[in-house]
Parts: C-alpha cells; sequence; structure tokens
C-alpha cells in the first residue's frame, strides 16, 4: 500500500516537477551563439489560391542580429538587427523605409529566434505549452497597434525554433518552416563579413 502511495504521489507531482516554463525557454533558445538554416516562407494572400513561397538562408547571430538571404523566386539579402532592416546593395547595406506591419513582424523574428522573452512579455501575453524537445508558444497581441496587425501567433520548436506562424487580422497569414536549422558556435567569415559591411 505504501508503495502505491509513493507512486501515485509521484505521478500527481511529476507533471510539477517537469514543467517546463517561459524562463526556460528562453534560456534555451539563448544558448546559441549561432543558428543557422535554411527557410521556407509561404505568404497565404486571401485574394490568392496559392501562397507566395520564398526560400533561403538564414544566419543568427546573438550578439549581432539576424541575416536573411533570400534565393528563390529572386536574391535578397537583408540584415536585420537593433537599428532596424537593411537591403545589400552594390553600394552596400542601405536602411530600409518600414510599414509598421513589416517593422512589427522583423522585431519579432528577432526576439523569438533569439528567445527574448521580456521584449515578447512587453508586447504580448504568452502561453507556453509541451517540453524543452517538443513546444509551443502561442502570443496573443496586447497593444492596439498590434492587434490592428495580428490576431494571433503561434511558434513552435524543439531544441531551436522550427515554425513561426503570423495570422494577421485582415485575414493574410504567414507561416515560416525553419527545421533544419542548427547551433553553431561561431559566425563564418563571410558572415563576420557581411555584418560588419
Amino acid at each position: 500500500m505504501k508503495r502505491l502511495a509513493a507512486l501515485v504521489l509521484t505521478l500527481l507531482l511529476a507533471p510539477f516537477a517537469q514543467a517546463f516554463d517561459l524562463d526556460q525557454l528562453a534560456a534555451q533558445l539563448s544558448k546559441p551563439a549561432v543558428v543557422r538554416g535554411p527557410f521556407i516562407q509561404e505568404k497565404h494572400l486571401r485574394a490568392l489560391p496559392k501562397p507566395l513561397t520564398s526560400t533561403g538562408q538564414f544566419v543568427l547571430s546573438k550578439d549581432l542580429g539576424l541575416l536573411w538571404l533570400l534565393e528563390k523566386p529572386l536574391q535578397q539579402s537583408y540584415r536585420i538587427d537593433g537599428a532596424g532592416i537593411a537591403k545589400r546593395t552594390p553600394q552596400g547595406w542601405q536602411p530600409v523605409a518600414q510599414q509598421s506591419a513589416s517593422a512589427q513582424q522583423n522585431r519579432l523574428f528577432l526576439a523569438v529566434l533569439k528567445g527574448d522573452s521580456s521584449g515578447l512579455r512587453q508586447d504580448f501575453d504568452l502561453s507556453l505549452s509541451g517540453a524543452a524537445d517538443n513546444w509551443t508558444l502561442d502570443l496573443t497581441p496586447k497593444s492596439l497597434l498590434l492587434k490592428q496587425i495580428f490576431s494571433a501567433i503561434q511558434i513552435q520548436g524543439g531544441a531551436l525554433v522550427q515554425r513561426i506562424e503570423l495570422r494577421e487580422t485582415q485575414g493574410d497569414s504567414t507561416l515560416l518552416r525553419l527545421s533544419d536549422s542548427k547551433a553553431d558556435g561561431q559566425l563564418s567569415d563571410t558572415d563576420r563579413h557581411a555584418f560588419a559591411d
């Protein structure tokens, strides 16, 4: 009987001992110095029967920001950091004028990929479910501006972020797949040059 009581108590307390919280998720996502990999981005527009799909590579540096290297349907390189968004041109990186929706979206990508839960908590109510190797984070906008842009955002992953879905209030949505991302200890010389340019 004692053994049965101990087993029941262990089973009841296990969820509390194993609970995966936002601070643990933030620590897990902010651990790698560099994350890199391919991406597939689908933009679902109400007016179009098929999504607009683009593919490319990304490099996220914990210290320097995000390189977003679009390969198809056309080649374009973007750098997203604390100063905003810049597009690579023959003359070097040029700041991009940002509409409020894209500015919010890019700030959000950076916060999510870097595991900046304090930044996310300012703008969203966060609800986390799952475990360290398979979790889902639902973001509900708090501010009036964000409520006008997004109806909901869902992020899923394991050791790293694997999927981000942004649902916009007017019915469009963006799905970003990062399923083959890899953590890395340092930037390559090419990456370093791209951030420094």
